[in-house]
């Protein structure tokens, strides 16, 4: 069939832009066979590019561009997959690929796995790994109880990302601290290192020895939160993912900074990240007349996360070690004894390593479960 087009039309549901069709092109000409990468840029392309020859088959289309004569072969599973009418593409960082919870949806069942299983055992850790993409933590019990096992964890899965803190950080009382998790005064809760780009998207709390008077631990589901302050003050959601606010942290040796919005949405508005940490937020600047209306979404936000309703209360016992998204999951714990022997070490990785780990996973057995059939 000869077409002289800039729009391969299969059906009235089925349309496809010559440049489009030509950008996406999987011949070796077009894509490096081991990689899968593109070989070309788009300035590669012409400007005027149009379909000048179509050829169907049962199970695919080739198509000829002109200028220059390009031939693409498109099998119709392909294109119906990736019709441009389709749901927008899925990303396993916002709302959609969540279960929004309050504490009372996981009483008695929260997500936990054990250890070496978790790092030995690829069923459990995918399974630990879905839950922390799902709910946004997974509580790993027997975790030997010695020094720097915490980044064992990590490593199971992913990185661990160093900071100013070193490849890990200790959670116990100091003297002079410099931040207020290294006393034995409650913490609200709140999302750490808001103060850096990128931030740490994933958190891990190893406990070592937990003896003091106090100290329970606290998480929230900030996406939870946020959907729930949308539905019920959507002028207050709107305040709180358009206004810009600065986090900063500084010592001796340290000055960091960030400004991003307290709830931060994607390009079609779907919740993807939470910063929340009076601790660290900085003054506001915005016109008079708008900072009234901030800070009513800021404390209606705030009275959301520390409700009763929303907190998971638990106690974490030596051994267990708590993995979550730090993007999304606010944590929190309770003032102990100063004098309690309270110690846990913390470290920090990220969500895409996470999610790599959890997708190759998948596709293995995926291929196991293939080869086996």
């Amino acid at each position: 069939m000869n077409a002289s087009s800039s729009v391969l039309e299969l059906a009235a549901d089925r349309r496809y832009p010559a440049v489009w069709l030509r950008d996406n092109c999987s011949c070796a000409d077009c894509v490096d066979p081991g990689s899968g990468q593109k070989l070309y840029g788009i300035t590669d392309l012409p400007p005027d590019i149009r379909i000048c020859r179509v050829e169907q088959t049962d199970d695919a289309v080739t198509v000829e561009f002109a200028p220059g004569g390009h031939r693409s072969r498109f099998t119709r599973d392909w294109l119906a997959a990736h019709r441009l009418d389709g749901p927008v593409p899925a990303d396993d960082r916002t709302e959609d690929a969540k279960q929004l919870w309050q504490a009372a949806d996981l009483a008695g069942s929260m997500p936990t796995t054990a250890w070496p299983a978790f790092q030995d055992d690829p069923e459990q850790l995918a399974a630990g790994l879905e839950a922390l993409r799902h709910l946004g933590f997974v509580l790993v019990r027997g975790v030997p109880t010695t020094d720097r096992a915490v980044l064992s964890v990590a490593e199971s899965f992913g990185h661990v990302r160093r900071t100013n803190y070193g490849e890990l950080f200790e959670v116990r009382v100091e003297d002079q601290p410099t931040n207020l998790a290294f006393s034995s005064l409650p913490i609200t809760p709140h999302t750490d290192n808001p103060y850096r780009d990128p931030v740490p998207t994933i958190q891990l709390l190893h406990c070592l020895e937990n003896a003091a008077e106090g100290g329970d631990s606290g998480l929230v589901d900030g996406f939870a939160a946020a959907a729930r302050l949308r539905t019920e003050d959507s002028s207050a959601f709107e305040t709180l993912t358009h206004t810009p606010v600065t986090f900063r942290y500084a010592d001796a040796a340290t000055d960091l900074t960030a400004t991003r919005p307290l709830i931060g949405v994607d390009p079609i508005g779907r919740i993807r990240e939470i910063r929340f940490n009076n601790r660290s937020m900085q003054p506001i600047v915005l016109p008079a007349e708008r900072i009234n209306d901030f800070y009513a979404a800021y404390r209606r936000f705030a009275g959301l996360l520390y409700s009763t309703e929303a907190q998971l209360s638990f106690r974490l016992e030596p051994g267990d070690c708590l993995v979550f998204d730090n993007t999304r999951v606010l944590h929190a714990r309770t003032g102990f004894r100063a004098n309690g022997r309270r110690h846990l070490q913390g470290c920090y990785a990220d969500l895409d390593g996470a999610y790599s780990k959890l997708k190759a996973l998948r596709r293995r057995t995926r291929e196991t479960n293939g080869a086996v059939q």
